[in-house]
C-alpha cells in the first residue's frame, strides 16, 4: 500500500441483469460495510460481458442502470465511494495489454471458472477474450491499486491471478502494484430457491433485490426444503435446508431462528410457518432497499452524473498508475514523462 493513503477496495459486477440476494451476501454487504474504512471503487464491468456474449448487446445499457440502481439501493453512498463504468476508463485496456505480456496461456487455462463457464455455455474452446478474463480483471483492480477485493467465492481464483500479475510486474520492473487480497462474504455461496445450485439468473432460482413484496412471498413459499419430510409432524433436517440458510443470512431475530430449528427437528412446525416468517424477514430487509431504489429511479439524470463523475475520477487515478508503470518499464517514448 502506498504511504499516506487509505487502503483501496476495487470490486464490481458484470452488467448482465439485476442483482440478487446471492450478490448481496457474497460481496455487496461487505462493500457497504467497508465504505468508511477504505477508499472504495466499484466497477460496472461492461467489457467483461463481451467475454461470453456477442449478440443482443443493446440490452447491456439497461443492465448497467440496473446494477447501478441495485448498488445504490443497498447502501453504496456516492459521497463516500466511486462508482464507474469500465468502458469509460481507457487506461484499463491499456494496462490489460501490458499485463497480458506477463501471463502464460497454461496459467489461465488452470483457472477453475474457465472450465465452468465453458461447460455451462457448451463451448468447445475459449475465445482469446474469455481466456484473458482474469487478466482484464487484474487491470480493473490494479488501475486504482486496489488492496482489497470483496468477491464471491467463485472469483477468489481470479484475485490470485491478480496477485501473481502484480508480483511478476514488481519483480521485473519495480514495486508499482500492491498484491490485492480477496475478501469472501460470510455466506460464500447462497443456494438458489430450488436448493440445487447457487442462486443464478440463468437458472431462474433467484430472489432479486428489486423484487416487490408479493414476488418475494411467492418465491419463498415455493422454496425447496427437506425432501424427506412428508408431513409437518415428521422430524426435519435443518442443515443444508435452503429455508434455514436464508433465515441465518437475513433474519436478525436469532431467538426466532433457534426456536424454528428446534421445532423443525422435532416435527412440531410446518414448512408454511417457517417460510412465512422467512418471507417477512426478507421483506423487512428489502423494504429500505426498495425505497432507495425508487428514489434513484425517479432521478435518471443523477445516475448519469454519478457514472460520468466516477469514471472521470478513475481516469485520473488510472493515468497516474499508467505513468508509474510505464516509467518503471522504461517505455515512456515521446511522452515527456521520463
Amino acid at each position: 500500500m502506498d504511504k499516506g493513503r487509505k487502503g483501496r477496495i476495487l470490486t464490481g459486477d458484470r452488467p448482465t441483469g439485476k442483482l440478487h440476494l446471492g450478490h448481496y451476501v457474497g460481496t455487496l454487504r461487505n462493500r457497504v460495510r467497508l465504505q468508511d474504512e477504505y477508499e472504495c471503487f466499484f466497477i460496472i464491468a461492461d467489457f467483461h460481458v463481451l467475454t461470453t456474449r456477442q449478440s443482443d448487446l443493446g440490452e447491456v445499457e439497461q443492465s448497467i442502470r440496473d446494477v447501478l440502481l441495485d448498488s445504490l439501493s443497498v447502501g453504496i453512498d456516492p459521497e463516500r465511494s466511486t462508482v464507474f463504468l469500465q468502458s469509460l476508463v481507457p487506461q484499463i485496456p491499456e494496462l490489460h495489454l501490458l499485463f497480458s505480456m506477463l501471463t502464460t496461456v497454461p496459467r489461465l487455462q488452470r483457472v477453475p471458472t474457465l472450465k465452468e463457464v465453458m461447460r455451462d455455455l457448451k463451448l468447445e474452446t475459449a475465445t482469446y477474450g474469455l481466456l484473458g478474463y482474469p487478466v482484464l480483471q487484474a487491470a480493473d483492480i490494479l488501475v486504482v491499486k486496489g488492496d482489497l477485493v470483496p468477491v464471491g467465492k467463485d472469483q477468489a481464483s481470479h484475485v490470485e491471478v491478480t496477485r501473481e500479475v502484480a508480483r511478476r510486474f514488481n519483480e521485473l520492473y519495480g514495486p508499482v502494484f500492491p498484491e490485492a487480497e480477496a475478501l469472501i462474504g460470510e455466506v460464500p455461496t447462497l443456494v438458489g430457491t430450488d436448493g440445487k445450485a447457487k442462486m443464478s439468473k440463468s437458472l431462474g432460482n433467484a430472489i432479486y433485490l428489486a423484487d416487490d413484496a408479493k414476488t418475494v412471498d411467492r418465491k419463498v413459499m415455493g422454496m425447496y426444503t427437506d425432501p424427506t419430510r412428508i408431513h409437518a409432524t415428521d422430524p426435519g433436517h435443518v442443515a443444508g435446508n435452503p429455508v434455514f440458510i436464508y433465515h441465518d443470512a437475513f433474519n436478525p431475530d436469532k431467538e426466532e431462528i433457534a426456536d424454528l430449528k428446534k421445532r423443525y427437528r422435532a416435527g412440531k412446525v410446518g414448512d408454511v410457518e417457517v417460510k412465512k416468517k422467512l418471507a417477512r424477514a426478507l421483506n423487512n430487509f428489502l423494504e429500505p432497499v426498495r425505497e432507495r431504489r425508487a428514489y434513484y429511479e425517479e432521478r435518471p439524470q443523477l445516475l448519469e452524473e454519478l457514472i460520468q463523475d466516477g469514471s472521470e475520477r478513475v481516469r485520473k487515478v488510472g493515468a497516474e498508475t499508467l505513468r508509474q508503470a510505464r516509467e518503471a518499464m522504461g517505455i515512456n517514448y515521446f511522452r515527456g514523462e521520463s
